[in-house]
C-alpha cells in the first residue's frame, strides 16, 4: 500500500470517528430531556482543546513518536465512547432518561483523548509527506479530501441505520458507532511509518521540554494577530454542529412542515456540507498560492456570514434552497479556514515544534475560539429559542439566532480586513 493510500485511509477514519455524532448529538440530548445541556456538550470539546492537543502535540514532538501517539489516544476515545453510549442505551431500554452528570463525565473523557488527534493526524501527515519528499501544500489537501468523505459515510449512517424504529441519529447507539471506528483507527495507527521525535537543543531546556517553543510565535506580530483571528473565528466553528440538526428538526412540530424530507433526515441534508467540504478542500493549493492567507480566511469569514443567514432566511419547505446553499458554503467556511490554516502554521513553524505549533492553532481555534462560540450560542437560543412555548414561536427564535451569528461572522471578517497585514507573494510557476 503506498503511503498516500496509507494516508488517506488514516484520514477517512479520523474524521468518520468524529461524524458518528458531532452532528446528531444534539437531536439526541434534545430527545432525553438534555436540550439545555447541548451547549455545554459541544464546548467541552473546545474545553479540552485548551490544554490536551498542545500537551500532545509537547509529547509526539519530544518523546513518544506521532503515529503512537495518535493510536494510544483513540484507543482511550474509544473506551470512553463505549462507555456512554453502553450507559445510555441501558437507561433507554430501562425507559428513563440519562443523568447528565454520568454522561457528561464519560464523553467528556472520551473527547479529551479524541481532539488532541485532530492536529496529530496533520502532523503526522505533514511529516510522512515530508520524509517521503512530498510538497506538503500540493500533497496534502487530496489526501485530507477523505476525511471529509469518511465524515459523510459516518453521518448518513448515524441517519439513516435504525435500531428498535428510530435512526441513530436519535439514539445513544452513534457514541458506539464512533468508539468503533475509533477503536479500528487506534489500532491502525501503530502500523503506519515511524515519525521521529525530536530533542531540540535550546538555551532553556525546561522552556523546550514544556514545549513552551511553540508560543514564542506570538511575539512575531503577524502570527499573533494571525492566531487571534483564528479563535475569533473558531468561535463560528461548532454552532451548526451543535444546533443545525435541534434547528432543522423543530420544523416537525409545525404542521406544514412535518412531513418534509428535510426536517425529518436532518442528518443526511447537513451531509450536503461535508459534500461540499471535500470538493472545496481540492481548492486550495490553487487558493493559497494565488491569493495567500489572508485573502483565503477573509473569504471563509465571509462564508460563515452567509452560512448562519442562509439559516436564518431558510425552512424545510419551499425555502429549502436555502438550506442547501448554506450547506454548499460551509464547504468554504471550514475548509478555507481549518484547512489554509494549518497548512499556513506547518509553513511557518520551525520543524522541531510542528506538532506543538498545530497543537497551539487547535487551542485557539477547536480551545478558546469554541468554547466561548458555543457557549455563547447556547445563552443565544436559550433565550430566543428554549424560553418560548410553542413549535412556531421556537422556530422564530430560531431564525433570529441565526441572523445573530451572522452579524458576529460580519463583524470579525472586517475587523479582519483592517487589522491582519500579510503580503502574499506569488510562487513562480
Amino acid at each position: 500500500m503506498g503511503i498516500k493510500t496509507r494516508l488517506i485511509v488514516m484520514n477517512f477514519l479520523q474524521y468518520a470517528v468524529w461524524g458518528a455524532y458531532l452532528t446528531s448529538m444534539g437531536r439526541y440530548l434534545g430527545g432525553v430531556e438534555l436540550g439545555g445541556k447541548i451547549g455545554i456538550f459541544y464546548a467541552v470539546q473546545g474545553l479540552v482543546s485548551l490544554v490536551m492537543p498542545t500537551l500532545v502535540g509537547i509529547v509526539a514532538d519530544r518523546w513518544i513518536p506521532a503515529q503512537r501517539m495518535l493510536g494510544l489516544c483513540h484507543l482511550m476515545a474509544a473506551g470512553f465512547m463505549a462507555a456512554a453510549g453502553y450507559y445510555g442505551i441501558t437507561v433507554a431500554a430501562g425507559g428513563g432518561t440519562p443523568d447528565f452528570a454520568l454522561l457528561f463525565s464519560l464523553y467528556t473523557m472520551s473527547v479529551a483523548f479524541y481532539m488532541p488527534t485532530i492536529a496529530l493526524s496533520n502532523s503526522v501527515a505533514y511529516s510522512v509527506l515530508t520524509q517521503a519528499g512530498l510538497d506538503t501544500v500540493k500533497a496534502f489537501p487530496p489526501i485530507r479530501v477523505f476525511g471529509t468523505v469518511g465524515f459523510i459515510c459516518a453521518m448518513l449512517a448515524t441517519n439513516f441505520v435504525k435500531f428498535g424504529g428510530g435512526s441513530m441519529q436519535t439514539l445513544p447507539h452513534q457514541f458506539v458507532f464512533s468508539a468503533l471506528l475509533a477503536l479500528v483507527l487506534g489500532l491502525y495507527a501503530f502500523t503506519l511509518p515511524a515519525i521521529p521525535v525530536r530533542r531540540a537543543q535550546d538555551d532553556n531546556p525546561l522552556t523546550a521540554a514544556v514545549g513552551f517553543n511553540a508560543f514564542r510565535l506570538f511575539r512575531q506580530r503577524k502570527m499573533a494577530v494571525f492566531f487571534i483571528f483564528s479563535m475569533l473565528l473558531g468561535v463560528s466553528l461548532q454552532i451548526t454542529n451543535a444546533f443545525a440538526n435541534p434547528f432543522i428538526g423543530a420544523f416537525e412540530g409545525i404542521p406544514r412542515y412535518a412531513d418534509a424530507w428535510g426536517a425529518t433526515n436532518a442528518n443526511a441534508l447537513i451531509s450536503l456540507s461535508q459534500i461540499s467540504e471535500t470538493l472545496c478542500i481540492l481548492l486550495i493549493p490553487f487558493c493559497l498560492r494565488r491569493f495567500g492567507i489572508k485573502r483565503v480566511m477573509l473569504i471563509a469569514m465571509v462564508a460563515w456570514m452567509l452560512r448562519f443567514a442562509l439559516f436564518g432566511a431558510g425552512n424545510p419547505g419551499g425555502g429549502v434552497w436555502m438550506f442547501v446553499l448554506s450547506m454548499i458554503v460551509y464547504g468554504i467556511a471550514f475548509d478555507f479556514f481549518n484547512i489554509s490554516g494549518s497548512l499556513y502554521v506547518d509553513t511557518e513553524t520551525d520543524p522541531q515544534v510542528r506538532s506543538s505549533a498545530q497543537g497551539l492553532f487547535m487551542m485557539m481555534t477547536n480551545g478558546v475560539g469554541a468554547t466561548i462560540g458555543t457557549l455563547g450560542a447556547q445563552a443565544v437560543v436559550d433565550r430566543f429559542v428554549f424560553s418560548q412555548p410553542t413549535a412556531e414561536l421556537q422556530v422564530a427564535g430560531w431564525h433570529t439566532s441565526w441572523y445573530i451569528f451572522a452579524a458576529y461572522a460580519l463583524v470579525v471578517a472586517v475587523v479582519f480586513a483592517i487589522v491582519f497585514r500579510y503580503k502574499h507573494v506569488k510562487p513562480a510557476p
